[in-house]
């Protein structure tokens, strides 16, 4: 029966209804998969590809701009991509909507051709979302928002990101890209649809039986998923649940605010995991002006 839905994976890139990737690093380095939020691209994440730079093999997933791909469409996709691309196994790096695909990975047949997951690093992440009336909220504001208004919404924003990275011609061109991106058609349908998922999805049965490494980076300020709400939940629930590490000076985005902190946290853990991977936190990973600041671990 034909379902409507796009073929799980193609190398040809969102615009064309397929899944992307985009691979970074060593082939023989540690593999540390992106799996981007609500916004489903990789145009946020400039600095901390930079910092982790050789360090791991990164890999970027770009979603499909789709209406009708459900959560375990993208996981299948995402499966297919990985298998396609001969990267055999490895830790996923679960931004805010990605924690949804990394439990709905944790969901498919586990065979010896498929990809294995070392760890799940939530960044931003959750299991439920635990506000679920923002999130439909959101997506009522959403649709109802005039193309006009979201222009310049998008430009303050714009504005705003470039003052904070303006040491970094790349973070600086990379949220450019993040708005021309936001701004083409079928766009913001697609990110309608991710948050109608987010705010149905329930994997707390998936994650209750996780037995891998699971961590949980979020940034102190986060208004959008605040950590008291996720963490407890975690430590409780999870029997592969190893820690959780907060940046005081940093919001939801975390990897976009605080790239290198980000990093010198992702890498330390996937080091300590797997202490004869390549990641070491002391050599190759940049530090940004104001990034030494506190961390929080619990």
């Amino acid at each position: 029966m034909n379902t409507g839905r796009p073929p799980p994976f193609s190398g040809h890139g969102a615009d064309s209804g397929r899944l992307s990737l985009q691979v970074h690093g060593k082939p023989e380095a540690t593999a540390l998969i992106y799996l981007p939020g609500l916004h489903g691209d990789w145009t946020l994440l400039g600095e901390f590809r930079n910092a982790v730079h050789q360090r791991v093999r990164l890999v970027e997933f770009e979603y499909p701009r789709t209406s009708i791909w459900t959560l375990a469409d993208h996981a299948r996709a995402v499966q297919a991509a990985l298998n396609s691309a001969g990267i055999v196994e490895g830790y996923l790096l679960a931004e805010s909507f990605g924690s949804l695909v990394a439990w709905a990975l944790l969901e498919l047949p586990n065979t010896p051709t498929n990809f294995r997951i070392r760890g799940i690093i939530l960044a931003g992440g959750f299991v439920r979302y635990p506000i679920p009336r923002l999130a439909r909220l959101a997506r009522v504001l959403g649709l109802r928002l005039p193309d006009g208004l979201l222009r310049r919404l998008l430009s303050g924003y714009a504005r705003v990101a470039g003052l904070l990275h303006r040491r970094s011609p790349e973070a600086r061109a990379g949220i450019q890209e993040f708005v021309r991106r936001r701004l083409e058609p079928g766009d913001r349908d697609a990110v309608m649809h991710r948050l109608q998922l987010l705010a149905a999805a329930d994997p707390r049965p998936v994650a209750a039986t996780c037995t891998i490494p699971v961590w949980s980076l979020t940034g102190f300020g986060d208004p959008v998923v605040p950590w008291p709400l996720v963490s407890p939940w975690l430590r409780r629930r999870v029997p592969g649940w190893v820690g959780h590490r907060i940046i005081w000076a940093s919001d939801h985005t975390v990897l976009a605010t605080r790239p290198a902190a980000a990093a010198r946290i992702v890498l330390e853990w996937i080091r300590t995991d797997d202490p004869q991977s390549d990641p070491d936190p002391d050599h190759g990973v940049a530090t940004a002006p104001g990034e030494n600041g506190p961390h929080c671990a619990s």
